[in-house]
């Protein structure tokens, strides 16, 4: 069985994957151009939270290329969040 599937091995394969399903679900969630408030979006918040939690497990003590890799994840995985916040958040400042 792939590693992917195995919930105590960390995987960065997993972590983005729940990072970048979180934002595509998280689109249609907010129905983005006409910014309505749903309170459904605390479901792609806890999901990227939960790939940037996997992608935190995949650090490795002394630096290599794939530790920077997993540092890069990281930044993407924060991006992430705060454009679903943002999404989430936004209806409430407009009014």
């Amino acid at each position: 069985m792939p590693s992917i599937f195995k919930l105590r091995v960390p995987s960065l394969l997993r972590g983005n994957l729940l990072a970048l399903v979180s934002l595509a679900i998280s689109f249609p969630l907010a129905k983005f151009p006409y910014d309505h408030a749903s309170p459904a979006m605390i479901l792609p918040i806890l999901g990227a939270t939960a790939g940037m939690v996997e992608t935190f497990r995949c650090i490795r003590v002394r630096w290599s290329w794939y530790h920077g890799a997993v540092l890069l994840s990281l930044y993407m995985d924060v991006l992430i969040l705060t454009m679903i916040l943002f999404l989430a958040l936004y209806p409430f400042i407009t009014r």
